[in-house]
């Protein structure tokens, strides 16, 4: 897309395609907002795309060409490359490996992931072994040539390859982040006689140590790459055909966004790209309060994902894993598990019911949809137990179907279990609630952090429904959903910088004496330096302005002989100034939340093992819209009773129905009730309180307590 949206743009739309729905949101002149959702094209996500932008259009009173003239940015999350991985559908892959080190990836790194359990086995690699072809070539940990390249047996291998008919290559060398040459030879004759295969060199896209998780990394971007690039060739031709002349940016695992080009270089920084917009909408929702430490979750009708945020700054890991691969790029530390609208229910071989992570979809969705669904879902169970409305679902434009639901439960849940149909959907109700507390435990808990001194952001169609019992189920009493809850990463969207990271391996100890100090002083600032000058480049290219660019520095740093590194944020001037003991005070700390003890007293060396700089390019953000405060009474936006299955009160009880859209900062309720709007539905529980806000977000408190 042109780098300039035209003078006369003036909206700007976030898009997140999800699994079962794309959202969208458009953000018009004078903060108004339109949201919208779209089911899901699998086959094709770019129809769902095009389909909600000429929904939207329609929405504005014009044609969709007339309408995408007058956008000016579409920011753009994806789960193409997730949907590859997890379904195992990537391209076609050949690996080229050192000669004895082609079995790195399906050795891994020797440890069984669930240490006593035998029958664990590892996944199958991305590329088969009679894919991966072992090179003449070697240098060692310091970067020296041990062995040259023999060009022959590259050119062999790479014949071979084109043989097979592979779409994407990977190249990976032992120790090539410390000498990059044998790799860039062998890249150049991969282009040369291949010159239509995606290209994934580790050297670029991950120059660190830790060889299996380098060469697992360098795997997945080759094997998502020409997925991806297909993907956006086509979105984009389809936007340029509809006469779209703006900026187009896709949203990254790291939280930030990049041109189409940049990330289809770098294809793999894609997989976690919708849910890592979700931290960046939460600050903004939490603006009114002041506040930048919460947990966000988001229950589609697929996934639920978590994350947690303290002090303004989600949490970055760069030991990921997608589908249980090893991805070490630099990603948002986002939990996502199979707990979603159109997760199935069905019972296990000890009789034990259980949720997802098996899901409906959306084709052919949940029973109720009436689109040939056959298995329960959580969608079914909760308008059985009447906290969705058949008549109201999706602001009526889709009907659902309460007796299907209802037969679907009975048979294939009640029965089998010996329970009546009320009980097998509340069971499966509080099922997906268990799961989804346990998913925010993973983020919270086991990183160091007491769920209960976090207020929560619910977002999703979904979400909602659910978030007051996983809140009581964590102990946390205070609860936010926004008034775009059911499109929240796609509201996150617009609100997202550009943002690059870079990685360079500098492994030695943190010095102790002076002259030590000042030669790892000077080491770390020219690797700084390097990375400084690339990211400007980017950043420019981009056509951000040096005001807006600012760099974040980090150290990757280890106990001697410690198996695992922690990432810790350095100030510039503690670099600049050599102060290495401010630098391992930062990593004794850090250690210590993490892992409950440090070892400062008993003066165990620190190992420096990667210098790191993400570089962030600022954005132009939206202005939040806030709303004038009116009363506290609710009863213009009552619509009447509906029964509701409440366990406290021993059974189904009629609960007031407001119409959320009608309410507004400073309306009060008391729960039980349900908060029902075009794309959501808030069940208030007894004993929460809600409240909107200025922002228009529902504000559930439990007890009068503020978390």
């Amino acid at each position: 897309m042109a780098a300039r949206a035209p003078r006369e743009a003036r909206y700007r739309v976030g898009i997140d395609v999800g699994g079962t729905f794309t959202d969208f949101l458009l953000l018009a002149p004078r903060g108004r907002t339109v949201a919208h959702k779209e089911l899901s094209t699998p086959a094709d996500p770019s129809e769902a795309v095009l389909a909600g932008l000429a929904a939207l259009a329609q929405g504005e009173g014009t044609s969709v060409e007339r309408f995408l003239a007058e956008v000016a940015i579409i920011v753009h999350g994806t789960t193409v490359t997730t949907n590859a991985v997890l379904t195992g559908r990537t391209a076609r892959t050949g690996l080229l490996a050192t000669r004895g080190f082609r079995d790195a990836l399906e050795m891994r790194r020797g440890v069984r992931e669930e240490m006593y359990d035998n029958r664990y086995h590892a996944p199958p690699p991305i590329v088969p072994r009679w894919l991966r072809l072992p090179v003449t070539e070697r240098v060692d940990a310091a970067g020296a040539v041990v062995t040259p390249p023999d060009a022959a047996d590259v050119e062999r291998a790479v014949e071979r390859l084109r043989a097979e008919r592979v779409e994407a290559v990977a190249v990976c060398f032992l120790h090539a982040h410390a000498n990059a040459r044998h790799e860039e030879e062998a890249a150049r004759i991969v282009r040369e006689r291949m010159p239509d295969a995606y290209l994934s060199v580790s050297s670029r896209v991950l120059p660190q140590v830790r060889f299996y998780e380098r060469t697992s990394t360098t795997v997945l971007n080759a094997g998502v790459g020409p997925i991806l690039a297909r993907y956006l060739a086509n979105l984009t031709r389809r936007l340029a055909q509809a006469r779209y002349r703006g900026t187009l940016l896709i949203m990254q695992s790291n939280g930030g966004v990049a041109p189409p080009d940049a990330v289809a270089r770098l294809a793999a920084m894609t997989l976690l790209s919708g849910p890592a917009a979700a931290p960046v909408a939460g600050l903004a929702c939490m603006a009114p309060y002041r506040e930048k430490s919460f947990i966000t979750v988001d229950m589609g009708g697929t996934s639920f994902d978590a994350a947690l945020v303290r002090d303004g700054e989600p949490a970055v890991t760069t030991a990921g894993t997608v589908n249980r691969y090893a991805l070490a790029l630099p990603s948002l530390e986002i939990n996502t598990v199979g707990a979603g609208g159109g997760s199935i229910a069905w019972i296990d071989d000890g009789g034990l019911l259980r949720m997802g992570p098996q899901s409906a979809g959306a084709d052919p969705g949940p029973v109720c949809y009436g689109r040939g669904g056959a298995e329960p879902t959580c969608t079914d169970a909760n308008l059985v137990l009447g906290y969705l409305s058949a008549e109201y679902f999706a602001g009526g434009r889709l009907r659902l179907d309460a007796e299907a639901a209802q037969r679907a439960i009975a048979e294939r849940i009640a029965r089998p279990l010996g329970m009546s149909l009320t009980e097998a959907a509340h069971g499966m109700y509080q099922v997906i609630n268990v799961n989804m507390a346990s998913a925010i435990r993973e983020i919270s808990v086991l990183k160091g952090y007491d769920p209960r001194e976090f207020p929560l952001i619910c977002a999703g169609g979904a979400g909602p429904i659910h978030a007051a019992r996983i809140a009581a189920e964590l102990g946390i009493g205070r609860i936010l959903v926004p008034r775009d809850a059911s499109i929240f990463c796609a509201a996150g969207m617009l609100r997202t910088d550009l943002r690059h990271d870079y990685v360079r391996s500098c492994a030695q100890p943190l010095p102790d004496r002076g002259a030590d100090r000042r030669a790892v002083g000077d080491r770390v600032r020219g690797l700084v330096r390097e990375l400084e000058a690339e990211a400007r480049r980017a950043l420019g290219a981009e056509g951000i302005p040096r005001v807006r660019q600012r760099m974040r520095y980090r150290l990757d740093l280890r106990y001697a002989g410690q198996y695992h590194e922690v990432t810790v944020d350095v100030p510039e001037r503690a670099l600049a100034a050599s102060d290495w003991d401010a630098v391992r005070e930062r990593f004794h700390a850090q250690h210590d939340r993490l892992y409950g003890y440090h070892l400062r007293a008993e003066g165990t060396p620190v190992e420096l093992l990667n210098v790191r700089l993400s570089a962030i390019g600022t954005t132009m953000k939206p202005a939040a819209k806030r709303e004038r405060r009116t009363g506290g009474s609710c009863r213009h936006a009552l619509k009447g009773p509906r029964t509701v299955y409440l366990p406290e009160r021993g059974g189904f009880r009629p609960v007031p129905v407001y119409d959320g859209d009608r309410l507004a900062h400073g309306n009060r309720l008391a729960g039980p009730a349900i908060i029902e709007s075009v794309n959501t539905s808030i069940f208030v529980p007894p004993g929460y309180r809600a409240e909107y806000d200025a922002l228009g977000t529902c504000v559930l408190t439990l007890g009068g307590r503020r978390r």
